[in-house]
């Protein structure tokens, strides 16, 4: 220091060279405080539940019409009545293995005892699955096959009028083949570019069994056309029933809508989530407990061929 001092030259060097060699990193300090935030896609990635938040939504899924003739054709001949609930109900397929099991335990209750049954008990399903419950076996053939039924339900969502085409084409082979055609259980009406399926009694709702394999394919020589289609199961549908929207549900065909309850039915593949169709004194109960006030009994091997198989539902014995 005593040399540096004697040269005042020197000093003043050195101090100068100390304070450039300072200056960069203050200067990058300073520079890194000032500086905007980086750009959205070099952001840091948000926190896995806000990342979920914020994915894109699922595309809707698409089923070629060979793929929906395939779909439909287990129901495409279900009177219209019942059809338009299936497919309603089969939007809310997650909600049908519980349904399913619900009504097989309360199959034995009929008329107003099965409808306050279903008031009673809090159940936390939509009401267009509610409305299925006086059907066990067609629950349960939902829920013996959640592929298809799920399929089914996307499937109604997002292409509704490709769903009904779909029924009318398989319809149209059915009748151009002879196997569908009035009886006393349902009314086939073909006089326009539609064919529609009526129940002869609105309060009697049958369930039609037959094997697709079949019904839509050209008879075989000599085959009984008029036997392929059992019509003799239903299912007796009152006044009590009509706040689930059974006597007022119906297809405007030419117009490609449904109507369920007297209202469009309006679910799609978009507000799936937030849709919620108007049903006139069915309270819709939360996810937490429900009510059980009955017994439970399941069906007996006898009643659960009787719909497989056309048969008239078999006489129960069943204590209340």
């Amino acid at each position: 220091m005593r040399h540096f001092g004697r040269n005042p030259k020197l000093i003043t060097a050195v101090l100068a060279v100390a304070l450039l060699a300072a200056w960069p990193a203050a200067a990058l300090a300073q520079a890194q405080d000032q500086a905007p935030p980086p750009p959205a896609d070099q952001a840091p990635a948000p926190p896995a539940d806000q990342a979920q938040d914020q994915a894109p939504a699922q595309a809707p899924p698409s089923y070629s019409p060979e793929q929906l003739d395939k779909l439909v054709s287990r129901i495409a001949l279900y009177p219209d009545p019942l059809l338009a609930q299936v497919l309603a109900g089969a939007t809310f397929s997650d909600q049908i293995p519980d349904a399913a099991k619900w009504a097989d335990e309360h199959h034995y209750l009929t008329g107003d005892a099965l409808a306050n049954a279903i008031t009673e008990d809090h159940l936390p399903w939509d009401p267009s699955v509610q409305a299925l419950l006086p059907f066990p076996s067609v629950l349960d053939t939902m829920a013996s096959d959640m592929d298809w039924t799920r399929s089914l339900g996307e499937a109604f969502l997002a292409q509704c009028q490709d769903v009904m085409d779909a029924v009318q084409r398989m319809r149209q082979k059915a009748k151009d083949y002879g196997y569908l055609r009035s009886n006393d259980r349902i009314i086939v009406n073909a006089s326009g570019p539609y064919i529609d399926i009526d129940p002869v009694d609105p309060g009697f709702i049958v369930v039609p069994a037959y094997d697709p394999a079949i019904v839509f394919w050209p008879p075989r020589p000599g085959f009984f056309v008029g036997g392929a289609i059992g019509f003799g199961f239903g299912i007796g549908i009152g006044v009590a029933f009509r706040p689930w929207g059974w006597g007022y549900t119906r297809f405007d065909w030419g117009a490609h809508a449904v109507f369920i309850n007297n209202a469009p039915w309006g679910r799609t593949w978009a507000n799936r989530g937030s849709y919620a169709h108007p049903y006139a004194g069915v309270h819709r109960w939360g996810p937490g407990p429900r009510v059980e006030g009955h017994r439970l009994i399941r069906r007996s091997e006898e009643e659960r061929r009787a719909p497989r198989e056309g048969r008239a539902r078999p006489e129960e014995r069943h204590h209340r």
